[in-house]
């Protein structure tokens, strides 16, 4: 009980402090910033403002509830965090549902890591912490990620640091942005799972991803029933064609989809009827090509 109340108390003492004008700190070598940073504080719920770089926009009002109950009971259990962007004033990095949640339980107060961190700062901080959560639809993934591209500059591999994935498992997320918005909607409400998006993305025509995402909903179809029917839509047509496609063994099925996976672009395979076969990996540049080249480890 000694060390919850002197942490309280510690608490209560940088709060105080933070609205001293004449101690303000701006920076990390301000006077008294190593006292804040890496601390919890009490911070006014009044004193914060969302994140206008928030990755997230659904939050579902029946679980916002529940939450705002748990923490009538029990108080905020971790605190959000925040970054300083003027004198008393905050901008959360992460933890908006407890942000939310402390209002509707009528809080007017909430324990808070303080940071000092930039716009972009802020928004890798805001967008490597919604990655983590366990409640994402593989789509709003996939969006974090496009972002933490797009407006960090991020490789896939500087990516894979950031949030321990790996490089493979960032490209397949980031493959399900090349589904039909409606396919991408349907993953989002549930309809159907990743592994349905993964199956349809080999079909580039969008009009053909519809027709089998209508088919997935209409017939229940299962993951493999998915992968089954684009294998039988790739087919290519004639009967010497066909011929060719039923003499690939299933292990070079399954071997192809792991290089494919592996190195996420399109890989082919032929098989002649000696047993004899020849792999196709395509590249799109330079670096593209450098890309595969380091993956496979022929880079040296």
């Amino acid at each position: 009980m000694a060390k919850a109340v002197k942490k309280q108390a510690l608490g209560r003492g940088l709060s105080a402090l933070l609205k001293d004008p004449e101690n303000d700190i701006k920076s990390a070598s301000d006077k008294n910033a190593d006292k804040l940073l890496g601390n919890i504080v009490e911070l006014e719920l009044d004193s914060i403002e969302v994140n206008p770089f928030q990755p997230r926009t659904n939050f579902n009002e029946e679980t916002l509830t529940e939450l705002a109950t748990s923490i009538r009971e029990l108080g905020v259990i971790q605190p959000i965090t925040v970054r300083k962007i003027d004198f008393n004033k905050y901008q959360l990095v992460s933890g908006e549902r407890r942000f939310r949640a402390s209002r509707l339980a009528g809080l007017t107060a909430v324990p808070a890591y303080i940071r000092i961190a930039n716009d972009q700062e802020s928004l890798e901080m805001a967008l490597v912490e919604n990655i983590q959560r366990q409640d994402l639809d593989p789509i709003e993934i996939a969006l974090s990620y496009q972002r933490l591209i797009d407006e960090i500059n991020l490789t896939q591999e500087q990516m894979s640091e950031r949030v321990g994935k790996k490089r493979s498992t960032i490209a397949n997320y980031l493959r399900l942005l090349k589904l039909d918005p409606i396919i991408q909607t349907g993953m989002r409400d549930g309809f159907i799972s990743m592994g349905h998006g993964r199956a349809i993305i080999n079909i580039e025509d969008k009009e053909q991803q519809l027709e089998i995402y209508e088919r997935i909903i209409a017939g229940n179809l299962s993951v493999r029933d998915t992968e089954a029917l684009v294998r039988k839509l790739q087919e290519p047509t004639g009967s010497s064609k066909e011929k060719n496609s039923s003499a690939v063994p299933a292990y070079i099925e399954e071997g192809v989809e792991n290089f494919r996976e592996y190195l996420s672009t399109k890989v082919s395979v032929k098989v002649a009827k000696n047993g004899k076969g020849t792999l196709v990996i395509p590249f799109h540049s330079e670096e593209d090509f450098k890309r595969i080249q380091k993956l496979i480890g022929s880079d040296k």
